[in-house]
Formats: structure tokens, sequence, C-alpha cells
């Protein structure tokens, strides 16, 4: 498999209708990573840092929902949809355990694969997200709504979005949107507005629902979970991160300084360090005493 991110070309799967887009690339492991994209996002929203990172020593996976991007189709509007779409691509790769890292809107998706498709997933990292109930988005300044809905999301919207207004972080910032401008290989349509809607209708009953009734999801969850997510999320708060760390049973919680919800772009090699020692080992082979 292709090692570098920005190389790997776009292969596509049919599925029941569905011809989904995706990207598998690093060293091949039995048990790979699925990448689950933030709101609006497609496969060429993710950092290559933080890929090529990742895949040093493990299958990295990338797709496109359907409906969104590269893959054909109408965008689902519920989390439980999305994440049954997930289920029917990994099921059509050929796979049947993987670990999961589910960014903003993609962890509510990969709650939903832990919810009602546990047999499938041994990990997962929950990255800039909030459980079921949570007030995110929906709750956010005005100006952050509206750079969120824009009909063309600009490049710079990210440096508000999801960096925070320090020089440093902005600084990073700005390294990411260049990093995001380098690869020219089979480059992504932009998401549709058919997407946007959907994708805002899940995220609207996603924190319309009973939150009592979500946590009590969480705590009946026995994978391990790593929990992150930056200082100050301005997009989904901060401290719904701290309530899913709280109410999953078997949960670590990692925050970065000087951060907002881009946090693992900011971080990208940081962040896959972190990420490598939750999926490699388990707490349990950190022994306290020595």
């Amino acid at each position: 498999m292709v090692q570098n991110y920005d190389s790997t070309p776009t292969q596509y799967l049919e599925s029941e209708g569905t011809r989904f887009a995706f990207r598998r690339f690093g060293k091949e492991s039995r048990v790979p990573l699925l990448l689950l994209i933030h709101f609006r996002g497609s496969m060429d929203n993710w950092d290559p840092m933080l890929l090529d990172a990742l895949a040093e020593d493990r299958t990295v996976i990338a797709f496109d929902n359907k409906g969104v991007a590269s893959t054909n189709g109408s965008t689902q509007g519920t989390y439980r949809e999305m994440a049954d779409g997930a289920v029917e691509f990994l099921r059509a790769l050929g796979y049947a355990k993987v670990d999961v890292l589910g960014f903003s809107i993609g962890g509510h998706i990969a709650q939903e694969l832990l919810f009602h498709h546990g047999d499938l997933i041994r990990k997962a990292i929950l990255a800039s997200t909030m459980p079921q109930g949570g007030k995110g988005l929906t709750n956010s300044k005005p100006e952050v709504i509206a750079l969120a809905t824009k009909p063309v999301v600009e490049l710079t919207d990210f440096l508000t979005l999801f960096f925070e207004q320090s020089s440093a972080s902005q600084e990073r910032g700005r390294a990411y949107i260049e990093r995001r401008k380098v690869r020219t290989l089979d480059v992504e349509p932009a998401t549709s507005a058919q997407t946007m809607t959907a994708q805002g209708r899940a995220r609207k009953a996603w924190a319309e629902m009973d939150k009592s009734q979500g946590l009590e999801k969480l705590r009946r969850v026995t994978q391990p979970v790593l929990v992150a997510n930056g200082s100050n999320d301005v997009m989904l708060p901060t401290e719904q991160s701290f309530s899913l760390y709280q109410n999953l049973p078997n949960a670590q919680l990692i925050l970065y300084p000087d951060s907002g919800h881009g946090f693992l772009f900011q971080y990208p090699e940081l962040v896959a360090e972190h990420i490598h020692i939750f999926l490699d080992r388990s707490f349990q082979d950190w022994n306290v005493a020595d």
C-alpha cells in the first residue's frame, strides 16, 4: 500500500447501489483505523501530516459516506443511518473488526457504531464531539454558526472555527491550510447543499435527544475509548468531551492547550503519538509502580 496520504489514489467500492469512494494506505495491519470526518467534510479535509503519522504502523482508511463528495446517492438524515452506511462500507471491504477515529459529527457516528455495532469496534477515539442531548453548535455564537453554514466554506474560515485566536494557534492553523493545498491527485468536489442540510438535521436531532438516555448508553459501552479535544472548542464545547469521559466506563481524556475544535490539526504529530499509545497498549499494560 501507498505510505503517503497525498499520493494515495481514490478507490471505489460498489455495495447495494452505492459507489463508495475511499483511500486506504499505510502499513498493512489486521485491524485498520477507520476515519469519520466532520460536518460538511470529505476525505480532503483530513490533515495529511496527521494521517501519515497514524499510518506508520497501521492501515488507515478514509472514506466518503453515502451522498458525501465523491460517493453517490443522498446523505442520510440521522447519525444512526450514517453509522449503518459505514458498516455497509466496511463489510463490503471485508473487515470484521476496526478501530475508529470520529472527529466532530464523526464522533457522533462513532458513538452510534459503539451503541449498535459494537461487535465491529475494537477501540474508538472521540475527538471534538459530544454525547446525545449535549448542547453543541446550536448554542454557539451566531458568528460561528454563520461561518459553519456558509454556502461555500473558505479555507481561511477554518482559522476561526477550528483554531484559537492566539498567534501560535493561528500560525499552526495556517500551516494546516498550506498542507491541505499540497494534494493534486483525485481532488474531491465540495460537499453538496443536500449533505449540509442532512447532516444539520442529524445534528439537531442528536442535540434534542434525551440526555439522560444518551448518557446511559455511554455507560454500557465496554470498548476502550480515548476522548480528546482542544482547551476551548467553540463548535462542540470542551465540557461535552468531559461529559463523555465521565460516563464511558473505560475512557481516557486528553485536552490540548491553546487549541480548539481542530486540535488534531494543530498538533498532528503529538495527537498521532497519543493515538498510537492508546491503540497499541491497554491501560492495564501500564504499571504505575514501575
